[in-house]
């Protein structure tokens, strides 16, 4: 049993929407024919020679780090990137990438290093802007002339609310007003304030639609000066974005959640650290898989005793902490994210059940190898 490439495709878009990725990244299909029917997905952190030799031929490798997120002006199979793709493509498998639209989607890598840690979601650390193309537009005209200006606009493009269509409001209320010299008024005489009764008429419509709807807004009103509003409508909070913050059942010392870091995630050379006060109770953790210190000062505002993240650097968190109580967990790149691919796993398995074999790749793609305190290498 296999699923056409376009099929996973789609649910992948759906979960992880390509338009919450950053502007610098890479994501979507690398490789792979959409139509083609695909055998197996294996999903990964990153896309490695070891990585490639697990995935099925006739397979997708779904990976969070993009293999091509450099320009490129060669894939020639005498490079090292450049041999996966060739490999790839010969033996009929696909790669796809989910990188920080992953990282932002709801849920996305964040929520899946808070659930390894037993943490239960709450908020965004930074939720992306949200993005609003409408206008509310609020028109005043003759009763008698108000479901001639609504089938103008709604032609034109407005009045549409999700499913449904040809969407508005309106009250009856009293306009005024005092045509000038030079007027020349469809109602009322020059020089003479006039009061007529007039619905407000309210609809939403695209941004992008102005020019045609105030077009064809004028075309239908009576008036020869209409009166209307277009006022751009701010976008409701979104739940998207980076980092999240979440709660633990019951607080806990910062030495035992540090134990806890330690015990849900992957096992790497690089291990855990942390710095603060071994004694702090820590009950409200902020998270941020990958490399999170670009988000330390809104974690320091956002009320968290803790701070579990990947790649701090020296400076950056020394500053932290001469002006933070929060303390800082920092665990390996790899290890942050790899609880996506279980979750990723899942979106897939729930689209297509028995139809798709999904499985999360064991191999550990953390460049770091050696323990210093071992003296050995990983296997």
């Amino acid at each position: 049993m296999s699923a056409r490439l376009a099929d996973v495709i789609g649910v992948l878009d759906e979960a992880y929407p390509p338009r919450l990725a950053q502007s610098w990244d890479s994501v979507g299909l690398v490789c792979g024919d959409p139509d083609d029917p695909v055998e197996s997905v294996t999903v990964a952190v990153d896309a490695t020679a070891a990585v490639v030799d697990e995935v099925p031929d006739g397979g997708l490798l779904l990976a969070h780090h993009p293999l091509l997120l450099r320009g490129v002006d060669t894939v020639a199979a005498s490079t090292a990137k450049g041999a996966l793709i060739h490999r790839l493509i010969r033996s009929g498998r696909s790669l796809f990438t989910a990188h920080t639209n992953a990282d932002a989607a709801s849920p996305g890598v964040s929520d899946a290093l808070a659930r390894a840690l037993g943490l239960t979601v709450e908020a965004v650390v930074e939720p992306l802007p949200a993005v609003t193309d409408s206008d509310k537009w609020v028109i005043f005209v003759p009763p008698e002339s108000a479901d001639a200006v609504r089938a103008a606009v709604f032609a034109a493009g407005a009045g549409v609310i999700g499913e449904y269509s040809q969407c508005s409001w309106s009250v009856t209320g009293t306009g005024q007003f005092l045509p000038g010299d030079a007027a020349t008024p469809a109602i009322g005489s020059v020089g003479a304030v006039e009061r007529v009764a007039e619905d407000r008429v309210e609809f939403v419509a695209p941004a992008r639609a102005r020019r045609q709807v105030l077009a064809a807004m004028r075309a239908a009103h009576p008036y020869e000066e209409p009166a209307f509003d277009i006022i751009a409508l701010t976008a409701s909070p979104t739940d998207v974005g980076l980092g999240r913050i979440g709660t633990l059942p019951q607080p806990e010392p910062l030495r035992d959640f540090v134990s806890r870091v330690n015990a849900g995630l992957p096992k790497t050379s690089w291990g855990v650290r942390a710095a603060g006060d071994p004694d702090m109770p820590v009950s409200r953790v902020a998270v941020c898989g990958g490399a999170g210190d670009s988000l330390l000062d809104a974690v320091a505002a956002a009320g968290v005793q803790a701070y579990v993240t990947a790649d701090l650097r020296h400076h950056p968190a020394d500053e932290h902490r001469r002006a933070s109580e929060v303390a800082l967990i920092d665990v390996a790149h790899w290890a942050s994210e790899y609880p996506w691919c279980d979750q990723a796993a899942e979106v897939l398995r729930s689209a297509f059940d028995d139809a798709l074999p999904v499985r999360v790749c064991p191999v550990r793609t953390d460049p770091w190898n050696i323990d210093n305190i071992a003296g050995g290498p990983h296997t």
